[in-house]
């Protein structure tokens, strides 16, 4: 039953924050317009609940500056003025709303990653899947992307063996804080965090992706 009240307050707080956000999304669009042309918005297929993809918006933060060989600078290299400011206070996750609006997402639960991640989770691990992914979380208001990827995804599968309507309004409103004091946005040296290519105990060994279910 919490789990219906938490997908029905998901729809109707997304559906308001859309609304009351629109003067906000619309000064933010000609913003990255102007800087960066099109698309706006960057579209990129994630995981999502039990892995199964899905494609996640957010606004366009880098550009598309390639080398002499054609393949793309470093994300460091790409990102604008603009998209700098954006992440400084999280806006470029707003039209998340509409993921949430969906049904793709929730308002809080793990942060949705790249699917060619699925087969280098641990069984442990993997077990983030078991809830929807969030715009916000327990990891985003506990380190974000300056956070290891193993304590990351600890926290993680802690959100989802203690998850709680109670839990989610306190990860919101901490949440809030957290961006106006543009707390853990990267790590060192990377725009947001570095490729994650597996967990120590995971690499070298065969085991079968466990992330996608039917």
């Amino acid at each position: 039953m919490s789990r219906f009240v938490k997908e029905i307050l998901d729809f109707l707080m997304a559906t308001v924050f859309l609304l009351l956000l629109t003067p906000l999304l619309a000064c933010l669009t000609l913003a990255v317009w102007l800087s960066m042309g099109t698309p706006v918005v960057f579209r990129d297929v994630r995981s999502g609940y039990k892995g199964r993809p899905f494609t996640l918006v957010k606004f366009r933060t880098m550009n598309s500056l390639r080398d002499g060989h054609g393949q793309l600078l470093p994300d460091e290299q790409r990102l604008t003025n603009i998209g700098r400011l954006l992440r400084r206070f999280s806006l470029d996750e707003i039209p998340q709303l509409w993921n949430v609006c969906s049904g793709d997402m929730s308002l809080v639960g793990p942060r949705p990653l790249f699917v060619r991640y699925l087969e280098r989770y641990t069984p442990e691990q993997a077990r983030r899947f078991e809830v929807k992914p969030g715009i916000t979380g327990w990891a985003q208001v506990n380190g974000r992307n300056a956070l290891s990827w193993e304590d990351r995804f600890r926290m993680d599968v802690w959100y989802v063996d203690h998850w709680s309507l109670s839990l989610d309004a306190r990860i919101i409103f901490t949440t809030i804080l957290k961006v106006l004091r543009g707390e853990g946005i990267s790590q060192s040296g990377h725009a947001t965090m570095p490729e994650f290519l597996g967990s120590p105990q995971r690499n070298g060994q065969h085991e079968e992706n466990v992330c996608v279910r039917s």
